[in-house]
């Protein structure tokens, strides 16, 4: 009987001791994401080894698609606007008419497909999918010097046009008065399923699998260590990199750092933040930009993001109106270029869409829209990440170790606080509250983003911050 006992003593003793070593070696273990293994392609995975060739790709339209698109904007039907509501219903029809008009009549689509394919682009087949991306080297590099590996994620409703005006910044610093210490070779991948990458074909595509793609991607390259930078969709996908090849991202430079997992202090600092702002380590222009919170947080979230559940819910049956009617597209896209650019343009008739962008590129991101078919594929987006639920994915609850530098925009929907934003990434060795500038960071203020990845990286190499493990 008592040889029972110590029998189960000594179990007990086992289990607990197990459960401690888990927790206590589990903990590092939990830094880094699992590589998620998918494919994607239609039907059954094949049993042979994947393709990974590389082919050049060129944007491509034919006459038929042109002449069909001019006969859907022949066709439209528009609905007047209420008076005065500028654009706080949404795209007003009044300025949207004269965007149609231009489209038809002065928009050179022949014109901007060579602007498109200026930079050399490829496809190649990962997953079982094809993933279209642009691939830039530097025109000309100074003796022993070497270009760094830039990844570039765009996101929704974006495309990879979006770093075309940064992508000379970058890859040609010298030429555009910008310090020639740091030169980069910049590779921007469409998120699969936008723009020319094709779209998964089964369900449960996240922002996990597109990390894992373009981590795979940078390896079928040639990069071993490589940058990586994003706003928006790329926030997340390149936080989702970092996280799971922390030994290979040598830095990750962000124009958005959302935090979905809000502790207690946050919470306390939403209340009391505006009162004892060094308590919770705000700064003056973090208290500017986040107070009153119910009317600068609360409300505009609530006002803003009715698109984002409707994309996280049903995608497809909105999609399917978009993807047929290139009005109704312009119409849905424009808005979140008015609105996320300035929240203050809903008060123009025009959506003060001009003031910052010219209608040729916000006409080329629509068209590679159009012409690709992906607006379903894009919006499922929302419904992978989100389906689930807000905080509660694996990689929403791990740290980012990698060197991270933020560039916080004035006019970003929602701003982050460096106090907050330490809590994911512990290791900020960069964060600058920007003078001006919007959401579409790369296409609106180029230069202003592009000095600011210059600077972080040139911290990260000079001060050696990053180290293989």
């Amino acid at each position: 009987c008592s040889s029972l006992a110590d029998i189960m003593l000594l179990e007990v003793f086992l289990v607990l001791g197990s459960v401690i070593i888990y927790f206590f070696f589990s903990k590092k273990k939990e830094e880094t994401l699992s590589f998620k293994e998918g494919w994607w392609g239609k039907g059954q995975k094949p049993g042979t080894e994947e393709d990974t060739t590389i082919w050049p790709f060129k944007v491509e339209t034919t006459e038929e698609e042109l002449s069909d698109l001019f006969r859907r904007l022949d066709q439209a039907r528009f609905t007047e606007p209420l008076e005065n509501s500028c654009f706080h219903y949404g795209t007003n029809s009044v300025y949207l008419r004269k965007v149609v008009s231009y489209w038809k009549n002065q928009f050179n689509w022949k014109k901007q497909v060579e602007v498109l394919n200026k930079y050399p682009q490829f496809k190649t087949k990962i997953q079982g999918i094809d993933i279209h991306f642009v691939h830039v080297k530097p025109p000309h590099l100074p003796e022993g010097q070497s270009a760094k590996p830039l990844l570039m994620v765009h996101g929704w409703p974006g495309s990879f046009y979006e770093f075309y005006k940064i992508i000379p910044l970058l890859t040609d610093p010298a030429s555009h008065g910008l310090s020639s210490e740091h030169i980069f070779e910049v590779i921007c991948p469409s998120i699969p399923g936008y723009g020319f990458s094709e779209a998964p074909h089964k369900k449960d595509f996240n922002s996990v699998s597109a990390a894992s793609i373009f981590y795979e991607l940078m390896l079928r390259l040639g990069f071993d260590e490589f940058y990586a930078q994003g706003g928006d969709w790329g926030w997340l996908i390149c936080t989702n990199l970092a996280q799971i090849a922390p030994n290979h991202m040598k830095g990750l430079h962000l124009n958005l750092a959302s935090v979905t997992n809000m502790g207690f202090i946050h919470l306390l600092s939403i209340l009391l933040g505006r009162y004892l702002p060094g308590l919770f380590g705000f700064q003056d222009e973090d208290v500017r930009r986040m107070f009153p919170f119910l009317e600068k947080g609360l409300y505009r979230i609530l006002l803003e993001s009715g698109y984002a559940h409707i994309q996280a819910t049903k995608p497809d049956t909105a999609g399917c109106g978009l993807n047929d009617s290139p009005i109704g597209l312009a119409a849905y896209i424009l808005e979140k270029f008015s609105t996320w650019t300035d929240l203050d343009f809903r008060n123009l008739e025009d959506g003060g869409l001009e003031r910052k962008f010219n209608l040729d590129d916000l006409l080329t991101n629509i068209m590679i829209y159009w012409v690709s078919g992906c607006i379903v594929s894009s919006m499922r987006f929302y419904k992978e990440n989100m389906q689930k639920g807000i905080g509660t994915q694996k990689h929403e609850k791990l740290t980012v170790q990698v060197p991270t530098g933020i560039a916080s925009f004035p006019n970003e929907i929602m701003h982050t606080p460096r106090a907050w934003a330490q809590k994911k990434y512990t290791n900020i060795v960069s964060f600058h509250f920007m003078p001006r500038g919007g959401h579409f960071a790369a296409l609106e203020e180029p230069e202003l983003l592009a000095e600011d990845i210059l600077q972080f990286v040139g911290k990260v190499e000079k001060e050696h911050l990053w180290r293989k493990k």
